[in-house]
C-alpha cells in the first residue's frame, strides 16, 4: 500500500504544477479577446455584410415596384430577419 501512496505522490507532485500552469495560461490566453488580426477580419466581414445588406434592400426595392406579387403569401414582409426580429 505504500508502494501506490508514493506513486500517487510523485504524481501529483510532477504533473498538479504543469496542469495548474497550463491550465491558468490557457485562461490568461483566452481573456486576452481577439488578436488585432481578428478584430480587423471581424470589421471587414461586417462592412460586407452591411454592403449585402444594403444591396438586397435595394433588389427588393426594385422588384416591390416591378412585380408586386412576388412576395406571395407575405405581401407585407421582406427578409426572414425583419420577419423573426
Amino acid at each position: 500500500m505504500c508502494d501506490i501512496t508514493s506513486i500517487l505522490l510523485a504524481v501529483f507532485v510532477v504533473f498538479g504544477p504543469a496542469w495548474l500552469l497550463f491550465r491558468f495560461l490557457g485562461q490568461l490566453v483566452a481573456s486576452r479577446g481577439l488578436s488585432k488580426r481578428d478584430a480587423a477580419a471581424l470589421d471587414q466581414i461586417a462592412a460586407i455584410a452591411a454592403r449585402m445588406e444594403s444591396r438586397l434592400d435595394v433588389v427588393e426595392r426594385i422588384l416591390d415596384a416591378d412585380s408586386p406579387t412576388w412576395r406571395g403569401a407575405n405581401p407585407a414582409g421582406g427578409r426572414y430577419n425583419q420577419q423573426a426580429g
